[in-house]
């Protein structure tokens, strides 16, 4: 297996054998078949593939919200350039639909008569996704009946089942529609949670009341949502759609909502440490979780809810304290904090802030650790992973999202 990356330092990571975002059995897979079956450079070898994957990354623009289809544009052209007439291609990157069609073909065809194409979603979830990629099925469509059958034939050797699909669109609306959905069905979770915030009451109760022995879809707890997909996707189908003149409500609305989350988390933090102190110019805030979630556990930094959170912090006056457990301590460090251990997280702070439900956070000796706060102090725990009952017998004020 050949990876061609174009990030020198990402190359000089994978070439020692470490890999530049954490996930499991990763490092130990690169220390075991690093330049045996697996081989990393700036490019491609000439004509030695037979199939060549593009996972590049496909962000948006962070104004418009447009997509940035430059990475797979340079991918594709890159692919046509050393690969061979009959390699297989396989699009896994994030694209609105009709990419695959628009932008990779177009880079085949212009060196070779017959491309092998086809579109096979990533949707894996960072930190199971080693596992993940044999467990899920596979979905691919192909550009036509050969590229499908080479790629349902590829990914059948990987995963135990494989779900063919019409055409690349088909595939490529599979991937958007299923991180849409989880957008959507977080955003229902923090809409219920703000509505619950207005009457006084606690969301959380009322979640599992309305999920319990109910035989109709769950609805989730209130909570960030963030990370390299969620944070973009659901502007690349609306991008999408918008071009064919079809305007989501939906899609658009969760995200603004679940965008819109961190900083009003921010402002209550900030309103709860002026309501303790009188003033929040000077207080001590520890932040434990910096990476964008806890569960599974990730050191990525993409979409993040700290990261909107920090102007206000600043302006504020707040002088911040960071804890995450994979997060190293240099991107701490550049945020703008000062990279500690919990229990110095906690010592003479003003208040904490528990972004994430990393489960190494729940399994805190809190009793120890609130004695060391200054008082008054407040703890908001945004997903609701500490005791609240220990914390408030500890004197210490409790909030999280939508309540207290």
């Amino acid at each position: 297996m050949h990876g061609a990356e174009q990030s020198p330092r990402v190359v000089t990571a994978l070439a020692g054998g470490r890999a530049h975002l954490f996930e499991p059995g990763l490092d130990e897979g690169l220390a075991q078949w690093l330049g045996t079956r697996i081989h990393v450079a700036g490019t491609l070898p000439a004509s030695a593939v037979d199939a060549a994957i593009i996972c590049v990354s496909t962000p948006v623009d962070p104004v418009t919200g447009r997509p940035q289809l430059d990475n797979l544009r340079a991918a594709a052209g890159h692919v046509a350039e050393r690969a061979r007439a009959d390699t297989l291609t396989v699009v896994r990157s994030t694209v609105p639909v009709g990419a695959s069609r628009a932008i990779v073909l177009p880079a085949l065809a212009a060196r070779w008569p017959s491309p092998r194409l086809a579109m096979a979603p990533e949707r894996t979830i960072q930190g199971q996704a080693l596992r993940e990629l044999e467990e899920l099925p596979q979905v691919v469509g192909g550009l036509d009946a050969a590229g499908g059958e080479a790629a349902a034939t590829l990914f059948g050797r990987l995963a135990r089942r494989v779900v063919r699909v019409s055409s690349l669109e088909a595939a490529e609306l599979v991937k958007l529609v299923n991180n849409c959905h989880t957008d959507l069905i977080y955003g229902y979770g923090n809409e219920v949670a703000l509505l619950a915030e207005r009457w006084g009451l606690d969301p959380l109760e009322v979640i599992q009341a309305a999920n319990l022995d109910y035989p109709r879809p769950d609805l989730n707890k209130p909570g960030f949502v963030g990370g390299g997909c969620l944070s973009k996707d659901p502007y690349i189908l609306l991008s999408a759609a918008e071009a064919t003149g079809y305007a989501p409500a939906l899609i658009g609305a969760a995200r603004r909502l679940n965008e819109a989350l961190p900083v009003r988390v921010a402002e209550r933090v900030i309103a709860l440490i002026r309501q303790a102190r009188g003033s929040a110019e000077g207080a001590r805030l520890a932040v434990l979780g910096w990476a964008y979630k806890g569960w599974p556990p990730t050191d990525d930094m993409r979409g993040a809810p700290i990261t909107p959170m920090l102007p206000l912090f600043r302006a504020a006056g707040v002088e911040l304290r960071g804890h995450d457990y994979l997060v190293a301590p240099d991107v701490v460090a550049d945020l703008g904090a000062r990279p500690v251990s919990v229990e110095a997280a906690f010592a003479g702070a003003d208040a904490v802030l528990v972004t994430m439900n990393h489960p190494e956070y729940a399994k805190l000796d809190l009793p120890a650790l609130l004695a060391t706060l200054r008082r008054p102090a407040v703890l908001y725990d945004a997903w609701r992973i500490l005791d609240e009952e220990t914390v408030r017998q500890a004197g210490v004020t409790y909030a999280a999202i939508g309540y207290g």
